[in-house]
């Protein structure tokens, strides 16, 4: 007979969708409903469960934006429903967006203990297993109006501007409460149907599998008779009675084994839940609760059900906000089911984050899943992250990390990365086994779809067979569901399919490993060809991270000096407390710009807070040393908190002010403008503000290209194709207006003043040179209301740089000038630190900066045979979406060029221009606790001075060597020394390096190049 699979397939799907899942409940009846409107911020479960409920029914509109409303729902179960199970059907007013991007709700006992979440991929809730009827019950549910601010499954462009993210009405002192954005839908007691609810999944997984096969293959077509002959079982008119036969139909196709050489999935179960994104911070508080509600529930009627949970800040605000949420982890972790993973604090943004930052994200969240489960984690899970600099391969190995896993290279625009699984290579030559799922998603489901895209888009097919899938809804949290679970159950062993396992990330990657022993090797850093604005967005964000950063190297150093020679006490709990507040707001959706402005104004207010209390940490510890062994001295001691030494004051100490070096007084220059000249270069300004050359007068040459200007402010129009906070796409070249008008132009104590207008915005930038420095500083102050747009500032050098070193944590990356390739072309907006410099032989310069993150470097030929290559620094931009403020008002920063100057010098001035000097009243100079001598010291950094974390006044000094070429040292101890170890990031002894050499207060080093090294210091007597 002739038969026509589409008509199969579309009688399939609508059988499904509009009579086998609604009759997954045969019968159902009303609940009783009461509700209480919280007036403000959420209340602890007590509070809720106790407050004065009015009754209310379905249909009632409920919850303004970021409120909070509990329901209370009661019954009782009818006796004619007897020895069936009964569930609660909870709609709280759910469209069709994804979890966790809407309402949600946790549901309690009355007691206060969670039961399970709703969403809108969840919505059930079990009463009672079998019935005996007559039985009453109580729940209520603590339900979030959260509005839904993105859905990309609309139809509609999900990037339009909306004010729903900015701070609610009760925090921002208005009173007025909102419209309600929400109607309860559905609140019915309901007989559950296993029998007709497990056809479904049958059903299910075979219409998933059907449409993965190639269309004249033998077993989709097996496929299609069997689904046409259990469709010709069921009676429409009596599902549940004829479900079973159904079934029977198809159970011959879902017992045909998978064959043997099929590829092998290994499922973990997850929730990929941004710690602040389209929601704020205390938002994710209750996510974690909610989800991690789901998932325990989950894992009592499913044994094999692993899960993984990795930011540990997540489990660390259960603990204790939740208790009773994180006993239930506890639980779980003990069983296997629940597994920690991932070994950070949170999963922070490895662009922005500096280096001791990324290495206390290790430690924290190492620490934590060690001391409340006992659990040594040994992978690094970051999914979602907008790039993956080249330090972090040395990063994992010393904080004791095997394995990589992320998702995120798979969005990659221009080029399609070339592995799954594969070994990653660091800037030091440290490799670490990693793997991208093909999956292409950290929200998986496990439908046909994904395990079939899985299969077919493994890259490293024949000589490996492996890879995993972590499933379960994200970003707003959710994590599996049943039917998630019921499709892996299936999927075990089904001809066609792949084999699906449920197993850990460990278990996955060491058998991965195993299998494939020649992995191949990916060297440098991972560069997300997408979402580069995340680079520059929020400024102020960025700029609280890059000041905290360094306000906590110097917290430690002078607390940890302060401490070994006056006796002050070290503050360990307030560190901690501020280190994890720092790592929180490194969350890869807070510090790359991409939240809504809620998140971004309590940043700001967090980072603030942040400056003071550390400010108060380094006063107090710099007046003690400052008065120490003073004898009555009068004057100022200045501290140098930066590697190297500055205007006589040794690298880490402090000494009495001889002289303050000042900057240079500008002279008219002919013609107009000014001239700034120390005596090592000689920059002009011009009567428009531009910077007509900047010459370098111990060379003996010009640092710009003919007929350039430095410090050319440039406006280009910035509406990416979408993303509009995270992307710049590379048309925003294509048109550029040059601000070369100024509205004033004059000479100011100690530098040059240029104002200019443009549009309804206003820069004022004061250039400076100091009389002994290479440096031109240009301090910037910017009245910014502009609309999608970016801002620019250019310097095109005289000098023909095959590449650009750019700074990142514990090192530098080498990148081509050039667009040789499709990856050269791809990153035409880069990331650099506190430098980024260009060089050929015998002469280079550098840009320095202290909040900018965004560059580009771009090398043309001009007609006279000479190169310029031009750098940039991208300041400001002005996306709508999800912040339609984002970056407008008022932002002071600062960047300078370095004339003249090697790798070395870029290093030295990075430090320097975040590092500023401080002055304390007292006259005692202050001995650095350690300092570095000898060989080539010039190259070692020392990055961190502090106490150990255990208490035992030891100290922890973390130096690295930052030219990429092999070091010499003597670190020389301030103090007795009696040993010293070399560590791993927690500060543990690591015993396959050699032991340090020791000779009296000496430590003899010698680096690799890019090492990173720990050493722990016990001072004698």
């Amino acid at each position: 007979m002739h038969h026509d699979r589409i008509v199969t397939e579309r009688r399939l799907a609508r059988v499904l969708d509009l009579r086998l899942r609604p009759a997954v409940y045969r019968e159902s009846l009303p609940l009783d409903i009461a509700a209480w409107t919280v007036p403000g911020e959420p209340v602890p479960v007590s509070e809720g469960i106790g407050a004065p409920y009015e009754p209310v029914r379905t249909g009632t509109p409920w919850g303004p934006a970021w409120s909070t409303t509990w329901f209370r729902i009661s019954g009782t179960v009818p006796a004619g429903w007897a020895g069936q199970r009964v569930e609660a059907v909870l709609d709280l007013g759910f469209g069709a967006t994804q979890p966790g991007f809407s309402a949600e709700g946790l549901v309690y006992r009355p007691d206060g203990s969670p039961v399970k979440a709703l969403n809108p991929r969840n919505a059930w809730l079990p009463i009672t297993e079998r019935a005996e009827g007559g039985e009453q019950f109580v729940y209520h549910i603590e339900a979030a109006a959260n509005p839904v601010i993105f859905d990309s499954g609309s139809g509609d462009d999900p990037f339009v501007p909306t004010p729903a993210g900015g701070v609610p009405p009760w925090l921002s002192g208005e009173t007025a409460p909102g419209t309600p954005l929400y109607r309860l839908n559905r609140m019915d007691l309901a007989v559950f149907d296993p029998t007709v609810w497990e056809l479904v999944q049958d059903l299910d997984v075979l219409s998933g599998l059907m449409h993965q096969l190639p269309e004249d293959s033998t077993r989709r077509w097996q496929l299609v008779h069997a689904v046409d002959r259990a469709l010709d079982a069921i009676d429409l008119q009596d599902i549940g009675g004829t479900a079973e036969r159904a079934r029977d139909v198809l159970a011959p196709a879902l017992a045909s084994p998978a064959h043997a050489g099929a590829h092998r999935v290994s499922a973990v179960g997850h929730a990929h839940i941004d710690t602040a994104w389209l929601w704020p911070v205390r938002e994710t508080v209750r996510k974690a609760a909610r989800t991690v509600s789901n998932v325990t529930a989950l894992m009592d009627d499913h044994p094999g059900f692993r899960f993984v949970m990795s930011q540990a800040q997540q489990l660390a605000w259960l603990k204790e906000q939740r208790p009773e949420v994180f006993a239930r982890v506890v639980e779980k972790v003990r069983t296997g089911q629940f597994i920690p993973t991932g070994s950070l604090w949170i999963e922070p943004d490895t662009n922005l984050s500096g280096g001791e930052s990324l290495v206390r994200q290790f430690v924290h969240g190492k620490r934590f899943y060690l001391e409340e489960f006992g659990v040594e984690t040994e992978d690094m899970w970051l999914p979602d992250t907008f790039g993956y600099n080249a330090a972090l391969p040395q990063l994992m190995k010393l904080a004791g990390i095997k394995w990589f896993l992320t998702q995120k290279i798979s969005w990659n625009a221009t080029n399609s990365f070339p592995h799954h699984t594969f070994w990653w290579e660091g800037i030091d030559g440290t490799r670490i086994f990693s793997h991208f799922p093909p999956v292409d998603s950290y929200n998986g489901d496990l439908s046909g779809a994904d395990i079939g895209h899985t299969e077919r888009n493994f890259r490293d097919k024949g000589p490996a067979n492996r890879s995993l899938v972590p499933f379960g809804y994200g970003d707003g949290g959710g994590g599996p569901t049943r039917e998630m679970l019921a499709r892996a159950r299936r999927l075990e062993n089904l001809e066609g399919s792949a084999r699906i396992e449920m197993e850990g990330p460990a278990e996955f990657f060491t058998k991965a490993q195993a299998e494939y022993t020649d992995a191949p090797v990916w060297s440098g850093e991972l560069y997300l060809e997408l979402h580069r604005g995340t680079l520059t967005s929020q400024l102020a964000t960025k700029q609280g991270n890059r000041r905290s950063e360094h306000l906590l190297r110097e917290a430690e150093l002078w607390s940890a000096t302060a401490s070994l020679r006056t006796g002050l006490p070290y503050p360990y709990e307030l560190l901690d407390r501020v280190w994890k507040t720092v790592l929180l707001h490194q969350f890869h959706d807070i510090l790359p710009g991409t939240s809504i402005a809620w998140v971004h104004r309590e940043a700001e207010a967090v980072y603030a807070e942040t400056a003071r209390e550390l400010g108060e940490v380094i006063d107090s510890a710099q007046r003690a040393l400052a008065a120490s062994g003073a004898d009555g001295a009068a004057g100022e001691t200045v501290f140098n908190a930066a590697p190297h030494t500055r205007d006589g004051i040794p690298a880490l100490g402090a000494s009495p002010r001889e002289r303050a070096a000042r900057p240079v007084e500008p002279r008219p220059a002919p013609g107009g403008g000014f001239v700034l000249d120390n005596g090592l270069v000689r920059v002009t300004v011009d009567a428009r503000g531009l910077i007509t050359s900047a010459y370098d007068l111990a060379a003996g040459r010009e640092a710009l290209a003919p007929g350039t200007f430095g410090n050319l402010l440039q406006l280009h129009q910035d509406f990416p194709n979408q993303w509009d906070a995270w992307d710049v796409d590379a048309f925003y070249r294509n048109t550029v207006r040059d601000l070369t008008e100024a509205d004033e132009v004059v000479a100011v104590p100690g530098g040059v003043r240029v104002v200019r207008g443009f549009n309804a915005s206003r820069i004022t930038q004061v250039l400076r040179l100091g009389e002994d420095s290479r440096r031109l500083d240009v301090e910037t102050d910017v009245d910014w209301q502009e609309c999608e747009k970016i801002l620019k500032a250019a310097f095109p050098l005289d000098v023909r740089a095959a590449e650009s070193s750019a700074e990142i944590p514990f090192g530098h990356v080498r990148r081509p000038t050039h667009t040789n390739t499709s990856w050269d072309s791809a990153r035409f907006e880069i990331c650099a630190h506190r430098y980024l410099h260009v060089e050929e032989p015998g002469w280079g310069a550098a840009l320095v900066n202290d909040s900018s993150y965004g560059h580009d470097v771009t090398r043309d030929v001009r007609p006279d045979g000479g190169t310029t290559t031009t750098v940039r620094l991208s300041l400001l931009r002005a996306p709508l979406f999800p912040d339609p403020d984002c970056d407008r008002g008022e932002h002071r920063l600062r960047y300078g060029l370095v004339i003249g100057a090697g790798l070395r010098d870029a290093v030295r001035e990075g430090y320097h221009f975040n590092l500023p000097e401080r002055a304390v009243p007292g006259g005692a100079p202050v001995e650095p606790l350690v300092r570095l001598a000898g060989g080539t010291a010039a190259d070692v950094v020392i990055e961190t001075v502090k106490l150990a974390d255990d208490r035992s006044g030891r100290v922890v000094v973390r130096l690295y060597e930052s030219a990429g070429g092999r070091a010499r040292a003597t670190l020389r101890a301030g103090f007795p020394l009696a040993a010293a170890q070399i560590t791993d990031l927690l500060e543990r002894e690591l015993t396959d390096e050699p032991a340090p050499v020791v000779e009296g207060q000496d430590v003899q080093l010698t680096l690799r190049p890019f090492q990173i090294l720990t050493l722990c210091l016990t001072p004698g007597e």
